[in-house]
C-alpha cells in the first residue's frame, strides 16, 4: 500500500469525533525501513532519542522556512554518574553547535551560503541532505554502539562546473566538570573535528569528515573514533533487529511502525556496571530499571524479537529485583536505580510485585529456557505470595498506589494489579508443570487463578457512566483508560460494555486515549494496552482503524516515528518500553501469541476482513525461530507455521485458540 493510499484509507475510516486535519503530516514512507520529510517550504521542529551502550541524545531539530537545518544536542551519558547519585544523575548537557561552522568553501564560511534542506530521512540514523550553492551536503547522524559518543559523518559533494577549495578547521573545545560533582570525579566533554584539511574539490567530487561529541572520566583517554566503522556498527545492529520478528501485513504504515518499535525498544539497554540495564530514556531514566517499563511492558517482549543482548537486560533486571526478596514481606522497590547500587521507592507499593510476577513469569515461558526458568522462579514465587498477602476483604490485592504514583487516583487495590496478578498466576500454572513441581502446584496457581478472576468480577464489575465495564477502584464513578486491562489478560465477561467505553468520546480523542474521562492527560501506554486488548477480544474491524490513525500520527505526523511516553507530562518523550508496548499490539492482540510452555503456546488471530493474509516472520519465542502465516482460502482461515522456508504445521481456525506444539 502506497503511503498516500495509506493515508487516504485511514483518513477515510477515522473513529467518530476525530479528523484528518489532526494529523499535520510531514513524512512519508521511504526505501527499506525508513521514512523521509522532503522539505516543502514549511518551517517544523521535531525531536528524537537515539542510544548506545554507553550514550544517549535526544536530538531536537528542525528546518525553518528559509529551509536551514538546526540541531541540538541532548546529551547523556548514563555511566558517568553525578551527586547525587540518584535516578536522574546522569551526566547531562544541552550542546549547540555546528560542526559546518568549521568548514569553508572559496575562502567563505559554508553557514554563510544559503544551506536549504532537500530532505531529512530517519532509519534508525538521521540523515539530512542538503545544498549550499554548489556544495552538496550529507550529513549523517548516530549514537556510537559500544563508545560514548555522539557521531555526525558529514559529505561534501561538488555539484559545481568549477573546482571548488574546501578547508575544514581543527576543532577540538573541551569542558571539564568539577570534580566535586561526580561520583567519579572530574568528567571531561569533548567536541571534536576528525578530518581537517584543506583540498581542491573538483567538479563531481566528494570528501568527508566527522564532529564526535564525547564524555569520560578525565584521568581516561578520548574514545578514539573511526567514524565509517561506527555507521556501519550502527547500520549492522539495526539490521539485526530488522531481520527478526517481521511484520508482514497488507498495511505498510503498521509495517513500518512495527519495524520502527524494534528500534527504539531495544537500542536503550545500558552496559552499566550492574549488568545490561534497559531504561526509559527521555533524558531523565538511565542506568536503572522500573518494574512497570522493563518488568511489565519490555521484559516480556524481548524473547519475540530474539535480541539476545535485550534478554540478558531482562535476566538480569529479574535478577536485581530478586536481590530484595525478604522474609519480612516488604515490597521489592519501584525501581532499582544508579547501575544497581541504590533504590527508589518513593511512591511505596505500586503494585510492583504483580508487575514483577507477572513479567517475569511471562519473559520465562515466551524464553523457552529451563535454566531461566528455574532462576527465576523463587521471585515468581515470591511476588505471588506478597499479593496472595496483600489481599483485601474483597479479593483485590491492595497497594499503596498504582504505577501512575498518585497522578492519578487509585484507591487502596485497583484494577491494574489485580489483573496483573490473575494473569501472573495462570503462567505460574504454567511453569509449574515444565518445571516439575507437582500437579498440586499446578492446581494451586489454577485455582488461585480461577478464584482471582472472579473476584475480580465481584470487586471491580460496575456500571460507570452507563457502561457495562470496570470500576478502576473501590468508589470510583469515572471512566479510566487502565479499564482495557483485563481484555489483555483474556478476561472477555464485560469486553462489549468496556470497549463502547474505551472508544466513546468521554475516553478516545485525536491523541489517543485519556488516562481519565474529563482530564487531557494521555498515556501511550494505556492507548497500546487498549488496542491489545480490543483486538484479542475480537474487535478487529474498529480495532484496526483505530490502530491505523494512531499509526499514522505517531508515524508520518508532526512527532516521529515512535509511540510516546504521555503529554503534558515530558513533553510526548520518547520513552523505549512504550515502543515494546506498540510491538505487542501485535504479538499479542493481533496475532493473539500467549506462550502456555517452555516450548508451547495459543493462537487467537484477528485477520482483517479485507486481508487475504498477515504474517509475524522469524518469531524467536520458545527456543525456536518460525513464522506464522495467517491466510484466507476459500472462505476458511488457515495458520502456517513455516520454518526455514517450509510449511512444518497448517491448521484451520474456527475462531477458538489453538495450542502449537513446538
Amino acid at each position: 500500500m502506497s503511503t498516500l493510499k495509506a493515508f487516504i484509507l485511514t483518513t477515510l475510516l477515522l473513529p467518530a469525533g476525530l479528523h484528518a486535519e489532526s494529523q499535520d503530516s510531514y513524512w512519508t514512507l521511504g526505501e527499506g525501513n525508513s521514512i523521509t520529510w522532503t522539505f516543502d517550504g514549511r518551517a517544523h521542529d521535531d525531536d528524537i532519542e537515539m542510544s548506545g551502550k554507553r550514550m544517549s541524545v535526544r536530538l531536537r531539530y528542525g528546518v525553518d522556512a528559509q529551509g536551514r537545518f538546526h540541531c541540538s544536542r541532548g546529551m547523556v551519558w548514563p555511566l558517568l554518574r553525578t551527586i547525587p547519585n540518584d535516578t536522574h544523575a546522569s551526566l547531562m548537557r544541552r550542546i549547540d553547535w555546528n560542526p559546518l561552522e568549521a568548514v569553508r568553501v572559496n575562502k567563505n564560511a559554508i553557514v554563510r551560503l544559503g544551506e536549504k534542506v532537500d530532505h531529512i530521512t530517519l532509519d534508525g540514523t538521521l540523515t539530512v541532505v542538503s545544498s549550499a550553492r554548489d556544495i552538496k551536503i550529507t550529513r549523517c547522524i548516530l549514537p556510537s554502539t559500544e563508545k560514548p559518543a555522539l557521531v555526525e559523518l558529514f559529505t561534501l559533494t561538488n555539484d559545481g562546473q568549477r573546482k571548488a577549495r574546501i578547508a575544514i578547521d581543527d576543532w577540538h573545545p573541551t569542558l571539564t566538570t568539577p570534580a566535586s560533582e561526580g561520583v567519579g570525579g572530574a568528567y571531561r566533554i569533548e567536541q571534536k573535528i576528525y578530518g581537517s584539511t584543506v583540498r581542491e574539490l573538483n567538479p563531481g567530487e566528494s570528501m568527508s569528515f566527522c564532529a564526535v561529541t564525547s564524555a569520560v572520566v578525565d584521568s581516561e583517554p578520548t574514545p578514539a573514533v573511526d567514524a565509517g566503522e561506527e555507521l556501519r556498527m550502527r547500520q549492522e545492529v539495526v539490521s539485526t533487529w530488522q531481520q527478526n520478528l517481521i511484520l508482514d501485513t497488507p498495511d505498510e504504515v503498521l509495517n513500518r511502525m512495527f519495524a520502527f518499535s524494534k528500534i527504539r525498544s531495544q537500542e536503550s539497554i545500558y552496559q552499566t556496571k550492574g549488568g545490561p540495564m534497559h531504561g526509559p530514556g527521555g533524558e531523565s531514566y538511565y542506568a536503572a530499571i522500573w518494574a512497570n517499563d522493563q518488568a511489565e511492558y519490555m521484559n516480556p517482549y524481548f524473547p519475540f524479537t530474539g535480541y539476545e543482548y535485550g534478554c540478558q537486560s531482562a535476566l538480569n533486571s529479574f535478577r536485581h529485583f530478586a536481590r530484595f526478596m525478604n522474609d519480612a514481606w516488604q515490597p521489592i522497590p519501584s525501581s532499582i536505580i544508579a547501575e544497581g547500587t541504590d533504590i527508589w521507592n518513593g511512591a511505596g507499593d505500586r503494585g510492583d510485585q504483580a508487575m514483577i510476577a507477572y513479567g517475569a513469569a511471562r519473559y520465562a515461558l515466551a524464553r523457552g529456557s529451563i535454566d531461566e526458568a528455574r532462576q527465576l522462579w523463587p521471585l515468581i514465587e515470591w511476588c505471588l505470595e506478597y499479593c496472595h498477602r496483600k489481599l483485601n476483604k474483597g479479593g483485590a490485592v491492595a497497594s499503596d498506589c498504582d504505577e501512575l504514583e498518585n497522578r492519578f487516583p487509585s484507591g487502596e487495590a485497583n484494577l491494574c494489579t489485580s489483573s496483573l496478578y490473575y494473569d501472573a498466576l495462570l503462567s505460574a500454572s504454567y511453569l509449574a508443570k515444565e518445571l516439575k513441581l507437582g500437579k498440586k502446584a499446578e492446581k494451586k496457581y489454577a485455582d488461585e487463578a480461577r478464584q482471582m478472576e472472579k473476584k475480580i468480577e465481584s470487586y471491580f464489575h460496575r456500571n460507570i457512566q452507563g457502561y457495562d465495564t470496570y470500576q478502576y477502584y473501590d468508589g470510583c464513578t469515572l471512566l479510566r483508560s487502565w479499564i482495557c486491562i483485563p481484555l489483555t489478560m483474556g478476561i472477555f465477561t464485560h469486553a462489549e460494555g468496556t470497549l463502547e467505553a474505551l472508544y466513546s468520546d468521554k475516553l478516545w480523542t485525536k491523541d489517543g486515549m485519556l488516562t481519565q474521562q474529563g482530564s487531557t492527560t494521555f498515556w501511550d501506554r494505556t492507548t497500546l494496552y487498549a488496542l491489545r486488548g480490543a483486538l484479542m477480544a475480537g474487535d478487529t474491524e474498529r480495532t484496526l482503524n483505530h490502530l491505523q490513525y494512531y499509526s499514522t500520527q505517531r508515524l508520518l505526523g508532526s512527532h516521529v516515528p515512535y509511540a510516546i511516553e504521555a503529554w503534558p507530562e515530558g513533553n510526548q518523550r520518547h520513552l523505549a518500553a512504550e515502543s515494546g508496548l506498540y510491538g505487542r499490539v501485535f504479538t499479542e492482540g493481533l496475532f493473539g501469541i500467549r506462550p502456555t510452555g517452555l516450548r508451547t503456546f495459543t493462537l487467537l488471530p484477528r485477520l482483517p476482513e479485507d486481508w487475504p493474509q498477515m504474517a509475524l516472520r522469524h518469531v524467536r519465542i520458545c527456543q525456536d525461530n518460525f513464522d506464522i502465516v495467517v491466510r484466507r482460502d476459500g472462505g476458511r482461515v488457515k495458520i502456517d507455521i513455516v520454518k526455514e522456508g517450509k510449511t512444518v504445521t497448517t491448521k484451520e481456525f474456527k475462531g477458538k485458540k489453538l495450542t502449537i506444539r513446538l
